[in-house]
């Protein structure tokens, strides 16, 4: 089965629709609140790459935020990602996709 894991925080306005998509596409998820966690936007970066909330990793592979997750579900290829030989997000390969790097 597909592992999704999200890192939140709750007042995040764009994590609160990312939880909202995948449950109502009935995709159970992990959800790592980093509220409490000073040094998180580090911690993020360094499991991620991004700096901001939400983090959305599938099988363990960044994908970016909600506008990413968002836009992978309008296009179809979400449920691409969550089939077992599914491209990896940051190859070339159809259906690969690249996360969105984060504005310095």
């Amino acid at each position: 089965m597909t592992k999704i894991r999200m890192y939140t925080t709750t007042w995040c306005g764009y994590c609160v629709r990312a939880k909202a998509l995948l449950d109502a596409r009935g995709l159970e998820y992990e959800e790592i609140q980093l509220d409490d966690d000073a040094g998180f936007r580090a911690k993020l970066h360094e499991l991620t790459g991004g700096w901001t909330v939400p983090q959305i990793l599938i099988d363990d592979r960044p994908i970016g935020g909600y506008t990413e997750l968002w836009r992978l579900d309008r296009e179809g290829r979400l449920d691409e990602l969550l089939t077992p030989d599914a491209p990896r997000p940051d190859s070339d390969e159809p259906g690969g996709v690249k996360p969105v790097p984060a504005p310095r």
